[in-house]
């Protein structure tokens, strides 16, 4: 059984743990390595039993732990060529990372699971979104996007569960007094982040009567509301005869509950198998 929490979510930090039995990793590291720590303890975890980082993209509220992390414990970071490099830019190892290089929408095994990382619409040089599997099990983490495109719901089509982005409500956006108009169409805008409604509209596309959870992720302070996101995506999943999924919203100072990404059933019912992953499919240097 796949696994996961959010560790925490956020324009401070975004970080979350996926695991099995035999695999821990984590989504991204955009807390401060030790909050990182603290947090996996607290969900009965350890950085010691974390086997890599898969990186979704290069902001620092997806990245600030990995200097201290990769120099401490050596960790392997899973990302693009292009994040790579942009990183390599931004932040002065103390000594190089165990940098494992992956081509955008591209499927490869990782341990006992099966990874797929596809491109998402974001402004960052090179970002991605994870589907994320084993023989029982499907979790889909889409981070930071502006627009959901046809390829986004045809990889996420059938998740037993999903971390999404739902960063802001459209008309707490539009009555915001805080940011200025370019700000404002910024995060709007096709390279920006999603709203309620945008996420709702995925939601409603890739439900399924066995859907186990949607955690949302990233939430705005001012132009968003946990009450007001989970009712919009409620609303999705009654309208897709999902509505016995659960809604949850990640916070950004504590742990979610461990999720179960799929709901038990007899081992293999999911899937017939795992595709079998491609070895030139993936450059790992």
């Amino acid at each position: 059984m796949v696994r996961f929490t959010v560790l925490g979510s956020g324009s401070s930090g975004n970080c979350a743990l996926v695991r099995t039995d035999d695999t821990c990793l984590l989504i991204d590291a955009g807390l401060s390595a030790r909050q990182i720590c603290q947090r996996l303890e607290s969900v009965g975890s350890s950085i010691d039993q974390i086997h890599g980082i898969f990186l979704t993209h290069e902001h620092g509220d997806h990245t600030r732990g990995l200097e201290v992390l990769s120099a401490a414990r050596q960790l392997p970071i899973f990302c693009t060529a292009l994040t790579q490099e942009t990183l390599l830019g931004s932040i002065k190892f103390r000594q190089s990372p165990a940098w494992r290089l992956m081509n955008t929408g591209t499927s490869f095994a990782f341990r006992d699971l099966h990874m797929e990382c596809f491109p998402v619409q974001h402004d960052a040089v090179d970002p991605v979104g994870y589907l994320i599997a084993n023989e029982v099990s499907r979790l889909g983490v889409l981070s930071d996007v502006g627009f959901i495109t046809h390829l986004i719901k045809d990889r996420l089509k059938g998740v037993d569960s999903v971390f999404i982005e739902a960063n802001y409500d459209t008309r707490l956006l539009d009555a915001d007094t805080k940011r200025p108009w370019a700000t404002k169409q910024r995060i709007s805008s096709r390279h920006g982040h999603l709203s309620n409604e945008q996420a709702a509209e995925l939601i409603e596309c890739i439900a399924h009567p066995e859907m186990n959870h949607v955690v949302l992720g990233h939430l705005s302070e001012d132009c968003n509301a946990p009450d007001v996101a989970m009712q919009c995506i409620r609303r999705a999943l009654e309208n897709a005869g999902a509505g016995q999924a659960n809604v949850h919203c990640a916070g950004r100072s504590q742990p979610t509950p461990l999720f179960d990404a799929a709901r038990p059933r007899p081992r293999g019912a999911l899937f017939a198998a795992v595709p079998e992953p491609v070895p030139r499919q993936m450059a790992l240097f």
